[in-house]
């Protein structure tokens, strides 16, 4: 439970070595880097943009070649294989594709203009087939259908709109061109919208024609080939097969590349690798014959980076303490319970500049309170089970995964815990299946009670659980301000607070309200009673007087002071917030049972178990998923609204180590 000690590190070394010592950075992976010169001057920087560019682009060809690979040669991986994180590779092996990167490159290259060429056959391929489809219509015609006619005669092809038969077209002409006796007119073929017709005249009667039929919605074919379309169409499929034939041999030519996906794959991370180091190359301060780089480490390691480099070149390193204006960036250590909730803590903020780690409590109580909420036990059991298995089967996972698996197996088990002690299986599965399938019922008791049948109990101790929390997070805030030597504000907005609460909260429990709200009457004795009066007396005077304390003027200062006493009632909602505990431990319950209820209806009967099991499977994997979600959901709100908020501001930036940032392979680590 700890922020880790920073410390600023500096190197000053030779300029040939610089390159080596930024990989050797790289490798070891355990500073960011982070340049301040107090005096820059006499320095000047690289431009690296054309290598850098040079070096992403490559990155990205490979990474392209690999897409068309997986479309064309699909690599099969299970579920548990994609959870399993990247592939380890020994370095020699890495060392070797990189070695080989030009020749991989090439190979990318090529794979990337076969996908191109098959994109081009396939769009050649398409217009073929639109012009295909637009021959159908004409294959009846004999002529080509750029055909104008004889000597004497013209032919006149196109369409018309709608579906016309021979006496209607007839008619037509005869409307629009009475002058005109020797024409034929013949119907290719008609569809829903065209009628396709080849009229024939003498060339005297044309222009007539051509303007009769086009007062009828004539209009000339847009593709006007000058061959038979039959014969046309036969030269567009021979053209087709011809590029179908190209496209499977562009593609046999892409499968053979699969071979070289693993090496591809490397020579992708080599690039990425080096645009990386090329980035913080050109951020170096540098003189002709040496440079300077600066950032932050952990304090643990800062002895082996300094030995690193002081030994192996010729470098002046050096580590000093963190200034008081320097914000470091947070890297945190945590047990290997606690740990699992440093996602959930990220996610609101990394501690800012002089507060403490809350990991460890986040962590007692998001398991406490998950489990709360959720309290089925074989609900626990199968969410333990599952994130067990995948913790054991898949031992490479991404850091960030294993962390949030490992937080759900935690809250399974919490959830199992408190299953037990409600006596939640299912709901109320066994009650059900014992006294509809089998005619007599059996009941699994309760460890401590059954929430359903009690809800007002649940709701006193969910209260009582909130309380709890949220003093801790009182607590911390006392401890932080004594930590940093501030023994006013400790004893002004913590020991008051602690007093008038505590105060307040002994004034209730004795009362008539309380007793009807809990079904049971507390006696104190006079002594406490009057002890919880002044407790609460003096927290709230002190409260009035001291808040506004930075304020010399008296009356603006008990003004701030009753505002900040006003606070009280976000005390009181605080608490009333911990309500959701009841609210979704019931609704997993009663979910449940009403589940349970559904799948019994079809009664003992070999239908019924069928319908039983149906509605058993769907309705609890619903139940499950849907109160999966509300019970993080909710128990993030009460980490980050109401713990956090009594101490807790968050802000702190996390620790960027330069380091080997890969995306297909992890490199095994010399010994």
């Amino acid at each position: 439970m700890a922020v880790l000690q920073m410390q600023r590190i500096s190197i000053c070394a030779m300029k040939k070595n610089r390159k080596a010592i930024l990989e050797r950075l790289q490798e070891l992976g355990a500073m960011e880097i982070d340049i301040q010169l107090s005096d820059e001057s006499g320095y000047k920087k690289m431009d690296i943009t054309s290598s850098k560019a040079t070096f992403e682009k490559q990155a990205q060809t490979a990474d392209h070649a690999l897409e068309i690979l997986q479309e064309y040669v699909p690599e099969k991986a299970g579920l548990l294989a994609s959870l399993n994180g990247k592939p380890l590779i020994d370095r020699g092996l890495f060392s070797k594709a990189a070695r080989g990167q030009d020749n991989y490159i090439e190979t990318a290259r090529r794979i990337v203009a076969l996908d191109k060429q098959i994109a081009e056959q396939k769009a050649n391929i398409q217009k073929l087939q639109n012009q295909m489809e637009a021959l159908v219509p004409w294959m009846g015609l004999t002529v080509p259908v750029s055909y104008t006619g004889t000597r004497k005669t013209s032919v006149l092809i196109g369409t018309i709109a709608g579906t016309q038969g021979l006496p209607e077209l007839y008619g037509l002409l005869a409307k629009g061109a009475p002058e005109v006796d020797a024409l034929d007119i013949q119907v290719i073929s008609t569809d829903k919208d065209y009628t396709y017709l080849a009229v024939v005249c003498l060339n005297q009667d044309a222009q007539a024609v051509e303007e009769a039929l086009r007062a009828g919605g004539f209009a000339k074919p847009a593709q006007a080939v000058g061959k038979v379309p039959a014969e046309c169409q036969k030269e567009l499929q021979t053209e087709m097969d011809a590029s179908i034939r190209q496209i499977e041999a562009l593609e046999k030519e892409i499968r053979d590349c699969a071979g070289s996906r693993q090496d591809l794959r490397m020579v992708s991370d080599y690039y990425r690798i080096r645009a990386e180091k090329y980035e913080i190359l050109g951020r170096l301060p540098q003189t002709k014959n040496t440079f300077a780089l600066s950032g932050y480490v952990p304090a643990y390691q800062a002895d082996k980076v300094v030995k690193e480099f002081s030994e192996k070149y010729d470098a002046v390193v050096e580590t000093e303490q963190i200034q008081e204006e320097e914000a470091p960036p947070v890297l945190l250590k945590n047990n290997s319970f606690s740990e699992s909730v440093e996602g959930v803590l990220a996610s609101f903020g990394l501690p800012g500049k002089g507060e403490m780690d809350p990991t460890f409590f986040t962590s007692i109580f998001y398991v406490f309170l998950f489990g709360l909420m959720l309290s089925d036990a074989a609900y626990g059991l199968i969410v333990a089970l599952a994130c067990g298995i995948l913790l054991v089967k898949c031992p490479r996972m991404a850091v960030n995964l294993r962390k949030s698996i490992k937080l759900f197996f935690w809250c399974g088990l919490s959830t199992l815990f408190w299953g037990v002690m409600f006596g939640g299986y299912f709901g109320d599965v066994v009650d059900v299946v014992s006294e509809v399938f089998f005619g007599h019922k059996v009941s699994i008791p309760a460890l401590w009670f059954v929430p359903l049948n009690d809800p007002m109990r649940l709701l006193l101790y969910s209260m009582l659980f909130g309380v709890i929390h949220l003093f801790t997070g009182l607590a911390l805030k006392g401890y932080m301000c004594i930590r940093d030597g501030k023994y006013m504000d400790f004893l002004c907005d913590c020991v008051l607070w602690f007093l008038l609460l505590l105060g307040l909260i002994g004034m209730l429990l004795p009362t008539e309200l309380f007793a009807g709200i809990a079904g049971q009457q507390i006696y104190f004795p006079e002594a406490l009673k009057a002890a919880t009066k002044w407790m609460a007396i003096i927290g709230a005077v002190g409260i009035v007087l001291m808040s506004g304390r930075a304020n010399k003027n008296f009356g603006v200062r008990i003004a701030l002071g009753a505002y900040d006493l006003y606070g009280m009632t976000s005390w009181l909602s605080d608490v009333l917030s911990y309500s959701r505990l009841l609210a979704l431990g019931l609704a997993t319950g009663v979910i449940a049972s009403v589940v349970n209820q559904m799948g019994s209806m079809g009664g003992r009967s070999v239908i019924g178990v069928i319908l039983f099991i149906v509605v058993f499977l769907i309705g609890h994997t619903f139940n499950i998923g849907i109160n999966l979600l509300g019970a993080y959901v909710h128990t993030c709100r009460l980490q980050y609204v109401e713990f956090f908020g009594k101490f807790y501001e968050g802000g702190g930036k996390a620790f960027e180590p330069f380091m080997l940032k890969t995306k297909y392979v992890d490199i095994k680590e010399e010994n």
